[in-house]
């Protein structure tokens, strides 16, 4: 490439010189003494000067008899050069003298002039151009199909990953058994697909994973395809879309039609609905460039044959807004969703993420996957990455559970802050807490208080941490009620002890509020109402806020759910100040002991407040229930 470009300015210097040349010698001046333009006028104003040539700033003048430029040096003809902005008397001086004066047209220079700006042009053009083509050689299949530039760009990007000599297997993805008794069929499919056909059984077109960012999604389409041990092409939805009109269906065709020369394959595609929402609910009609991609993959998976072993896998995280026709049997016949892991599954999990890190004595897995209810895989993985770090950075040789438990803390509050806080400010932020810990120690049916600190961390002044001693599926009434007292626990013990409430509540009110709502208009936990669905409207999955759904109920009605709302909220807070109030010396010590210390951790709550009604009844029961 480099050597065509030489070659192009080569012949382009040829082409160009003789015509510079040549207008360079058309503009040479005659020869002549240069002297100031002062001098040259007051030679035309004496009358010595017969004729000039004029070319640009250029001024050629032939004298009537010789002239001493110095002394003892005479000439019959001089140059000089117009002062920058000109001199509009000259020509009028010229002629009243009778000096004879030709104008010859423009130099070479001005010649370049006017024609660099269009070499420069086309220059850049054919430079772009090239560099985009060179970008886009190989750019098709994985080079699949050959050919480059605008070919390749049309296929796409798509990356085809035949099969490692160390592929992902079943093994690496933890805590997914049931997602992964799913897709397993697919692999008996995949390497004797013979078997099938001889009773007359079609394999599924397609296969929808399922469930929130980072379960292993992605993970579990490239495990099947190293079980299987076939090509595995991976695109990512969001690839199909460029300006031009019928770039993402032809991609679509191209990656098809490379999938079923090479089946039996797998075909992932990643973040289906990027392109996959329900066709008709945009501005643009249906002939958007989107829609007509969705058509094509529409036609592309009805289009499959008996004999082409293609299974075509593709993942979301919002299968809410995914057209019907995607969803039907013949497109993605199958739904595997991909769920939170529970303690088990995180536990197992823990153990992929930490075969190589050296871990000290006191790591406990089914500690640290009790303690992380609610985390993804990526989660998980992210934790001990922290971990990791946080060993490194102080020079350690092995992981050990505090590195583990600053990891946790940084990952669900966010990196600690350093803030001078006043100390009438840090009393009422350990007084806030205080209640919180307090009330969630106090009532039966709160999950155990596992650390409270006073501590800044991401946008939080403090927190008080609870954890759950066993997966929950479902919330009972009573547990609700409790998780509205501990919530307004921080705001009634800044009532109870200080004689008024802070700024400090407002996520707990925003929190309890929400939760309140829900409890009335969604779960029907309120008698006055009983079981109907009162929510206030349904955002719409594709137009946004903007045009959610208007609500389908009185504003009598709405006026009795706010009416039922402010009953469970003040009564939440009325249970919350009476456990402070029966509890105001414990509490006291509680207080003081966090200010002292700033963090506090389950056995020193327990010592503190005593054995309680609450999660946190034994100092073992968090470590038991991880055993």
């Amino acid at each position: 490439m480099e050597r065509r470009w030489i070659w192009i300015v080569l012949v382009a210097a040829g082409l160009l010189l003789p015509f510079w040349l040549a207008s360079r010698q058309a503009s040479q001046p005659a020869d002549g003494a240069p002297i100031a333009y002062s001098a040259f006028k007051k030679l035309v104003a004496e009358g010595r000067v017969g004729a000039v040539t004029l070319r640009d700033d250029e001024i050629a003048a032939i004298l009537d008899a010789p002239w001493e430029v110095r002394p003892g040096v005479a000439t019959v003809a001089v140059t000089t050069l117009l002062p920058p902005f000109g001199d509009p008397d000259l020509l009028a001086l010229l002629e009243e003298r009778d000096v004879v004066t030709t104008a010859l047209p423009s130099g070479g220079r001005d010649w370049l002039v006017s024609v660099l700006p269009w070499l420069l042009f086309i220059g850049i053009y054919a430079f772009f151009w090239t560099r985009m083509s060179r970008g886009l050689t190989g750019g098709g299949l994985g080079g699949g199909l050959g050919g480059g530039g605008v070919e390749a760009f049309l296929k796409g990007r798509a990356t085809r990953e035949e099969v490692p000599s160390k592929p992902v297997t079943f093994a690496d993805v933890a805590g997914q058994d049931n997602a992964k008794r799913e897709v397993a069929e697919l692999v008996e499919f995949l390497r004797d697909p013979e078997r099938y056909r001889r009773l007359g059984a079609e394999p599924p077109r397609g296969v929808l994973l399922m469930g929130p960012p980072g379960t292993g999604k992605t993970l579990m389409a490239r495990a099947l395809a190293g079980e299987a041990g076939v090509p595995f092409f991976n695109i990512s939805a969001s690839e199909f879309i460029e300006m031009f009109v019928g770039v993402g269906a032809s991609r679509v065709r191209a990656m098809f039609d490379e999938a079923k020369q090479r089946a039996p394959s797998i075909l992932f595609i990643d973040e289906l609905d990027a392109i996959g929402r329900v066709r008709g609910a945009g501005f643009g009609g249906g002939h958007d460039e989107r829609e007509q991609t969705l058509n094509q993959i529409l036609s592309e998976m009805d289009g499959f044959e008996g004999h082409e072993a293609v299974i075509v896998l593709a993942a979301t995280n919002r299968p809410d807004v995914l057209d019907p026709a995607l969803l039907r049997p013949g497109r993605f016949d199958r739904h595997v969703t991909l769920d939170l892991p529970d303690r088990a599954a995180r536990e197992a999990i823990l153990k992929v993420h930490v075969r190589n890190k050296p871990l000290a004595a006191d790591v406990d897995l089914g500690v640290i996957a009790a303690g992380t209810p609610g985390f993804s895989g990526a989660d998980l993985k992210n934790l001990t990455n922290e971990a990791a770090i946080a060993c490194a950075r102080e020079g350690g040789t092995s992981v050990a559970m505090r590195h583990v438990d600053a990891a946790r803390d940084r990952v669900m509050m966010g990196m600690e802050r350093k803030l001078t806080i006043r100390p009438d400010e840090k009393h009422r932020l350990a007084v806030h807490e205080a209640g919180h810990t307090a009330v969630a120690h106090a009532l039966p049916n709160a999950d155990p208080v596992y650390k409270v600190t006073i501590i800044p961390r991401g946008r939080a002044l403090g927190g008080t941490h609870m954890i759950p001693e066993e997966e929950r599926y479902t919330l009972s009434q009573p547990t609700l009620g409790d998780r509205l007292a501990v919530l307004l626990g921080g705001r009634a013990a800044e009532r109870a002890i200080i004689g008024d409430v802070s700024s400090g509540a407002d996520d707990d009110i925003r929190q309890a509020t929400r939760l309140a709502r829900a409890m009335v208009s969604r779960w029907g936990m309120s008698e006055r109402l009983g079981p109907v669905d009162l929510r206030q409207s349904d955002e719409h999955p594709f137009l946004g806020r903007e045009m959610a759904q208007p609500r389908e109920f009185s504003d009598v009605t709405a006026h009795e759910v706010d009416v039922e709302v402010r009953r469970l909220l003040h009564e939440a807070e009325a249970r919350a100040i009476a456990v402070v109030e029966g509890n105001r010396p414990a509490i006291a010590r509680l207080i003081e002991t966090l200010e002292a210390r700033e963090t506090l951790d389950r056995d020193t709550v327990i010592a503190i407040l005593g054995a309680g009604a609450g999660g946190t009844g034994t100092g073992d029961r968090l470590r038991d229930a991880a055993e």
